[in-house]
């Protein structure tokens, strides 16, 4: 059970909305926020001819004692943020926490002049929907005075990933949007922050019955969302990344410089020489930036098994 020295769960008389939480990484945070004493609402559109997953999963958390609503908002309507934010207000009384979660991959394509529709589709439920909502609820986030916003963003976002050049577009828009509004709200009540999961969901492929990802069950990754938006910490602007029960912090590194050189035939000496990185590495793309933490990951596993 998770609770302070005054015995309430972390996230006792929170109220939080989770976009995109009919299932996969969506539910795993809800059932993660309500397991921790939040009040969920959990949003998801209801496809022709689906389910409704959303409830399900609010029938889920209520019947282990928790608390939460369905709601059905497309998140690229405009009006979703606006009647999200009074769903919660109705059934719980406020809203101050915000998991904003709902997004798609779109299309696997290498980029061309015939896919720039694809990436306007992609922008919009991935970075404009997300303004949308965000937009819409900061008046109720302020007023609490302790606002929580989390974005669910990507590797892709960091590093790019070949033939998603608008999924890595979006969630990169996404990135840089969270780090200006955590500078713009420091210190005014609303945190911000990122949140890049590897999770074996709907979206990557765990359908498939041959894939082999369940160490990368959307559950191991999902009580770091629920740090992330405790009321018990200030952090903002930050992005975390990890999958599999392994976390680790992100940060975009510099060298420490030199006088440039004024002749271009110097410049490649030059750039050979702005090292002094110590740990800190960067890789070439999403995949290998997975296959590394996986392999940190697994190494870590073997050594706790010996």
């Amino acid at each position: 059970m998770d609770k302070n020295s005054h015995g309430h769960k972390a996230l006792e008389g929170r109220v939080a909305i989770i976009t995109g939480a009919g299932k996969g990484l969506g539910a795993a945070f809800a059932r993660s926020l309500a397991q921790h004493g939040a009040a969920v609402v959990v949003n998801n559109r209801i496809r022709p001819g689906a389910s409704d997953e959303a409830e399900t999963v609010a029938e889920s958390i209520r019947t282990s004692g928790g608390q939460a609503i369905a709601e059905h908002s497309d998140v690229t309507d405009p009006e979703a943020g606006t009647r999200m934010a009074e769903a919660a207000v109705d059934a719980f009384g406020h809203v101050d926490t915000l998991v904003l979660n709902a997004g798609t991959a779109g299309e696997a394509v290498r980029f061309s002049g015939g896919t720039l529709a694809e990436v306007r589709q992609v922008m919009e439920t991935n970075f404009f929907a997300n303004a949308q909502i965000v937009a819409s609820c900061l008046e109720r986030l302020s007023a609490t005075g302790s606002g929580r916003v989390l974005f669910i963003s990507s590797s892709a976002g960091l590093y790019g990933v070949k033939g998603r050049a608008h999924y890595a577009a979006s969630k990169g828009a996404l990135n840089a949007f969270a780090f200006t509004l955590a500078d713009e709200w420091r210190g005014k009540g609303i945190t911000f922050n990122v949140l890049c999961p590897y999770a074996a969901t709907r979206m990557t492929g765990a359908d498939d019955p041959d894939n082999p990802d369940a160490l990368l069950a959307p559950d191991r990754i999902a009580p770091a969302a629920s740090w992330l938006v405790s009321p018990h910490h200030d952090r903002t602007g930050e992005v975390w990344i990890g999958g599999g029960g392994w976390l680790r912090r992100v940060e975009t590194v510099e060298t420490g410089g030199a006088a440039m050189p004024q002749q271009i035939d110097d410049f490649e000496a030059f750039a050979a020489g702005q090292s002094g990185l110590a740990t800190a590495r960067g890789f070439s793309g999403a995949e290998a930036a997975f296959a590394d933490l996986f392999g940190d990951l697994r190494d870590h596993l073997k050594s706790q098994s010996r």
